[in-house]
């Protein structure tokens, strides 16, 4: 029987966040993932090291640990395709990773041959109209495609 999409999307969430630990050292503060017919958005959320994040202050810096994690995720994107496959039961065609030094966020963007556009929003304000938690809002998308994303408890209730 195969796994429904959150059973695949918490498994899912749980690789990266392993892998993402054992490449670095440190865990992300909290793994999104978004899982549709021929696309999975894997969003690991505060995943830069203290140290990384010092460096990214500056251009410079920030140039180089973009290329670190793209080297990083190149090095060990075929053992995580090989996951995926396992978990579910698709091959992965095309991988691409995109690292945003000023939050810490690393997006992992697995499709079938799709674009694929992705847009970290900023973090909710006062001012802003809803101040759902991303768990909400990840719910309410999913019952638009009917594609249930997994958010772990860790998503801070302001949002990322």
């Amino acid at each position: 029987m195969q796994a429904s999409h959150n059973d695949m999307a918490n498994q899912v969430a749980s690789i990266a966040s392993d892998f993402q630990r054992r490449r670095t050292g440190h865990a992300p503060e909290s793994v999104a993932v978004v899982l549709s017919e021929d696309t999975l958005v894997i969003t690991l959320h505060e995943a830069l090291t203290p140290a990384e994040q010092a460096m990214a202050r500056s251009p410079e810096g920030a140039a180089r640990v973009q290329d670190f994690h793209r080297q990083l995720f190149a090095d060990s994107q075929a053992e995580m395709c090989l996951e995926i496959k396992r978990i579910t039961g698709r091959h992965v065609r095309e991988a691409v990773v995109e690292i945003e030094t000023a939050t810490g966020a690393i997006v992992h963007a697995f499709a079938t041959g799709a674009m694929v556009q992705v847009f970290l929003l900023a973090p909710a304000t006062p001012s802003t109209p809803t101040e759902r938690s991303e768990t909400v809002v990840a719910a309410d998308r999913a019952a638009d495609d009917g594609m249930p994303p997994k958010v772990d408890g860790s998503v801070p209730t302001s949002g990322n």
